[in-house]
């Protein structure tokens, strides 16, 4: 999963991306609020990790912030904790963060948010997916897909209704390899695509989105 973590502690920042980091996830860094907010604006995110207080843009006015502008998102007193909640937090912890109980409360936030990424066969008529097989059938047929192609594929399945940027994409795909051109993704969509049959006369359609990613919708053939 691809995690955003906005701490302004180096020593601390360094600590959740390591733990994160080691846990499997794609780990993005900020120790500014406004940075953490625009880079969420050109880039989609699984999961965010707010620190509360930090001295540009508070966690809370972060967070207020990505309720309103970005779909998905996820103090020591008790009064802290219900403002928090109350302001759109998915969840809460208390400094000092331990290792284990931050792991598994990002584990259930993230089962929660998108209970397909536990699943191994994926049924979206005409489309079936099986995770293990690595295999697509369309009506009972397989369609021929390079590796890279069939992990596009259940991203955006897993993801269907969502805006995913092309580095979320990139990272979900091919990793974080620096190098690889922004084209890779968008001519392997256009792969997926093709091979699919993803148009509205499928019943499912990719939207490209200007500067940003893709989005696979479900929709009726009659739209």
């Amino acid at each position: 999963m691809r995690i955003a973590i906005l701490e302004d502690d180096p020593d601390q920042l360094a600590l959740l991306r390591r733990w994160t980091a080691e846990d499997g996830h794609d780990v993005h860094a900020y120790v500014s609020g406004r940075e953490a907010m625009k880079q969420a604006g050109r880039e989609s995110f699984d999961l965010f990790m707010l620190d509360w207080q930090v001295p540009d843009v508070s966690g809370a006015e972060v967070l207020m912030w990505l309720r309103a502008n970005v779909s998905r998102t996820v103090r020591d007193s008790e009064q802290d904790i219900v403002f928090a909640l109350e302001h759109g937090a998915d969840d809460y912890m208390i400094k000092p963060v331990r290792r284990q109980e931050l792991l598994a409360r990002v584990h259930a936030l993230l089962r929660r948010a998108y209970p397909s990424e536990e699943k191994k066969q994926l049924s979206f008529p005409p489309f079936e997916i099986d995770i293990q097989r690595g295999e697509v059938r369309k009506d009972g047929t397989r369609i021929d897909l390079t590796p890279k192609e069939f992990e596009l594929t259940v991203a955006l399945f897993r993801n269907i209704g969502r805006l995913l940027s092309r580095g979320h994409l990139q990272e979900t795909v091919w990793g974080r390899t620096g190098d690889l051109a922004t084209r890779t993704v968008d001519t392997h969509v256009s792969q997926v695509r093709k091979k699919l049959d993803l148009r509205p006369e499928s019943g499912y359609r990719v939207v490209p989105i200007y500067n940003y990613g893709y989005r696979l919708e479900k929709i009726s053939p009659a739209s």
